[in-house]
């Protein structure tokens, strides 16, 4: 792979067709929900009220089946085993590393398959979770990125790897049973396969499922959307999820950034710095993330460092600045840069007053740290022709 020649690919998603049958429930937002009880027979009346309690057992208790839902009228619970499926992603299979990270291959509706991660530490654990099948982008150095998009995840899809995941923890709560306040599952980052900001909506309802008080009930503040810099959709995210934000930023000249991460050529770094300066104040988020690969001889220099800590100063952006050693994969066009060279450029940065933690690779001996990840659907070379097929359910 040539590392100066990466183009961003136009971005094409190709709708999911619905299935015809029963209407899954997981991935509704609660007015959506309500709408689709009513237009199946459910009274008006009662609309609102059926949906708070099927609510609670799809995401406080974790149930998937209308006949343990034991609040509800036992004709009601049948009618809706009728016209209703509450139904996540399939486990295809599960990995768990030497450092305790679970990567978890799932298959969605089509076929298709995702890479979902769980990193545990002391203090919490960290779900990874995909938003695209592939991803539109092309960053040269993330191994994800080569894989061409097929289409975007339904909201049902994204929640549903949140379900999958604290169904393998074994972290639904036990009814009767006193709260444990300690998660296993305490974080969630849209990190994984795909730009979240190509495929807002999904995202959106499905976080703001993840955040409901009656259901899962995590902090917006304990959700990080990741993105490479979709600057019109920034604004929309402080605005309508408010969670916390991470730029792939990876370099400090429009001319390294238009390689590294190719969405530069349409959004630059000072269009993406002024939409970040106002994101804080509208989402009330502390600070923004830079995440910044350190890519040997290409991005690592001290000027590199003192240019990055100058564009954030005068942007005035809260900050802090994660640096990442590159995670090698097989025909990478880089190379990690050294850990002396890492260590100066987190030393310029913490004198410059910003926190600059090194993250420590995780699950590198399963492929599933950062810029890793890369389905088994795809290593199967797929045509685009049998994709399409696929997904329009012919």
């Amino acid at each position: 792979m040539s590392t100066d020649a990466p183009i961003t690919q136009d971005v094409m998603t190709i709708p999911r067709k619905l299935p015809e049958g029963p209407v899954n429930l997981v991935g509704l937002t609660r007015d959506k929900m309500r709408d689709a009880l009513i237009a199946h027979g459910t009274p008006e009346k009662q609309a609102k009220m059926r949906v708070s309690q099927i609510w609670q057992w799809i995401y406080q208790w974790g149930v998937r089946d209308f006949d343990a839902m034991t609040n509800l009228a036992k004709g009601y619970r049948a009618e809706l085993a009728e016209k209703f499926v509450i139904e996540i992603p399939e486990v295809v299979s599960k990995q768990v590393s030497s450092d305790g990270t679970r990567k978890y291959l799932v298959r969605i509706a089509g076929g298709h398959e995702v890479e979902v991660v769980y990193i545990p530490e002391e203090d919490r654990g960290t779900l990874c979770v995909s938003s695209q099948v592939g991803c539109t982008l092309t960053c040269s150095f993330c191994h994800t990125g080569t894989q061409k998009l097929v289409r975007n995840l339904t909201a049902g899809e994204i929640i549903g790897q949140v379900m999958m995941a604290r169904d393998d923890l074994g972290e639904w709560p036990e009814q009767g049973a006193p709260k444990d306040e300690t998660r296993l599952l305490s974080n969630i980052v849209l990190m994984g396969m795909g730009e979240p900001l190509y495929n807002f909506d999904n995202v959106r309802d499905a976080m703001k499922i993840a955040m409901d008080a009656e259901g899962i009930q995590l902090s917006r503040r304990r959700i990080t959307l990741s993105t490479s810099g979709v600057v019109p959709e920034i604004a929309r995210t402080a605005q309508e999820i408010g969670c916390q934000l991470a730029i792939s930023f990876h370099a400090t000249t429009d001319e390294t950034r238009n390689k590294l991460v190719p969405i530069n050529k349409r959004w630059n770094i000072d269009e993406l710095l002024q939409a970040l300066a106002s994101y804080p104040k509208v989402s009330n988020s502390e600070r923004i993330t830079f995440e910044y690969v350190m890519l040997n001889g290409v991005n690592d220099t001290d000027d590199d460092a003192r240019r990055l800590i100058q564009m954030i100063k005068d942007h005035g952006i809260p900050a802090k600045i994660n640096l990442i050693p590159f995670n090698e994969w097989p025909g990478a066009p880089y190379k990690r840069s050294s850990n002396n060279r890492i260590r100066a450029f987190a030393d310029i940065i913490y004198k410059a007053g910003y926190a600059s933690p090194i993250r420590t690779p995780r699950g590198e001996d399963i492929m599933a740290a950062c810029g890793q990840l890369k389905s088994a659907t795809e290593r199967a070379r797929k045509s685009r022709r049998e994709i399409e097929a696929e997904t329009r359910g012919g």
